[in-house]
């Protein structure tokens, strides 16, 4: 593939990106679900205090071979995560693999079973993917002014609680995603985006310290929360798991990052319409932003997720669009990923990053365009399907200068690897 120098991607984006991702930003907030009524009368918060969590980089927990059941049951420590990946440093004249990393926002099992759909296809075609989860997505109706959301009255979400069927069948698929080599990231709680002036992109960065805890606790104790205490608990401490988020709508990065270093916290994904470029560390974080990709037809690149797609294609957030447009506009985003793919695969190699939420947008062209380009790209030889807690583990173990020197490389910019890392 031919070489396309920043420049030039640049110059593709200006036209119609810029107004998309603004529009975009806003309208994600939508995703998952319409918003619910604020309580006006406090409740008590949960009984369970926010706990500060400790960094997760460093050793791991001793495992003596049984489980450990924490706090109030609903999660546990089993030992490593399984079904890892090994990872080593490059050596002279290596490839580097070329990384895929498949995400989505929310991760509720709703009625069309899309989180099961997709671990269960996951785990078909050997990759491994993040799952960003909605604190709320655990915490019953009924519970709901436990969540105390910043800026906004207790109980107050852009996204609707869920039901008790669909918070057991998460647990579920929470618990084998896990087991299955899956991260679960976090996606926070309310998703409360602009034009609302309590948006994630005005919170400060105590206010998402706040928003983190929470989310933590929501996961911690689902079992008080629920009374479920007839279910096994999660299988892992969320406190050592929890390495990485995406805020709502790509919103609040600046003041976020403070609040994820103190974490503890590996990496964020919360950026918008970077360059396909190799990651670099912004204050101390892994920087894993949304991509721009080829937008096929059109003379501008697009972001790397379904909602963008969606925007230019139905005319803003509309959900339901012509179906006669379906089939095209389904083979449009599917081959917009691709030629992402290619362009990094043939070219830098720099990891490509596919956003996605669990919706049957226009018909669920969307979710069958993802599916589709899993099934193509996990498959080819030298691409790893991982999660980004698995891209921090391959990222923190090479040596500094040679990612800064991959950086260095246009999208499309194939080097003579066999001396590469070499000069």
């Amino acid at each position: 593939m031919a070489k396309l120098k920043r420049g030039a991607v640049a110059g593709l984006a200006t036209a119609g990106v810029a107004a998309a991702l603004t529009v975009t930003l806003i309208a994600v907030g939508n995703g998952g679900g319409g918003g619910g009524s604020a309580h006006a009368k406090a409740a008590p918060r949960s009984t369970q205090p926010p706990v500060r969590h400790a960094p997760t980089t460093g050793a791991t927990p001793k495992w003596d071979g049984k489980t450990k059941v924490i706090g109030d049951g609903s999660t546990s420590y089993t030992g490593p995560q399984p079904n890892q990946p090994s990872w080593h440093k490059l050596k002279p004249g290596e490839k580097p693999p070329q990384f895929v990393v498949f995400s989505w926002d929310g991760a509720l099992e709703g009625d069309d079973h899309d989180f099961s759909r997709f671990r269960t296809l996951a785990k078909q075609y050997h990759a491994n993917m993040t799952f960003f989860l909605s604190g709320i997505y655990l915490l019953p109706k009924d519970k709901r002014t436990l969540y105390h959301p910043p800026q906004h009255p207790p109980g107050s979400s852009a996204i609707d609680f869920p039901t008790d069927q669909h918070i057991t069948w998460t647990i579920e698929q929470l618990r084998q995603a896990w087991e299955d080599g899956d991260e679960i990231g976090t996606h926070f709680n309310g998703h409360f985006c602009k034009p609302d002036k309590g948006a994630g992109a005005n919170w400060s960065t105590k206010e998402w310290l706040s928003e983190a805890d929470q989310a933590y606790s929501f996961v911690q104790n689902w079992k008080t929360n629920t009374g479920d205490t007839d279910i096994p608990p999660l299988p892992f401490d969320y406190a050592q798991e929890l390495v990485g988020g995406r805020a709502p709508c790509l919103e609040g990065q600046k003041n976020l990052l403070p609040a994820e270093k103190q974490l503890g916290w590996r990496y964020d994904a919360s950026s918008p319409g970077d360059f396909q470029l190799w990651p670099a560390k912004k204050d101390g974080v892994w920087n894993f932003p949304l991509e721009l990709v080829p937008y096929p037809g059109k003379s501008f690149q697009g972001l790397s997720m379904d909602f963008n797609f969606l925007y230019n294609q139905s005319g803003g957030d509309v959900t339901e669009g012509d179906p006669a447009k379906y089939p095209a506009w389904e083979k449009q985003t599917r081959q917009g990923y691709l030629d992402g793919f290619e362009r990094v695969y043939n070219g830098s190699r720099a990891p490509l990053f596919i956003g996605n939420h669990f919706e049957d947008w226009n018909g669920g062209i969307y979710m069958q365009a993802v599916a589709d380009v899993v099934k193509d790209v996990c498959t080819k030889k030298g691409v790893e399907c991982v999660s980004f807690k698995e891209l921090c583990d391959w990222l923190d173990l090479q040596d500094p200068a040679v990612v800064a020197k991959l950086r260095n490389l246009d999208p499309g910019e194939s080097p003579d690897w066999s001396t590469f890392l070499t000069k």
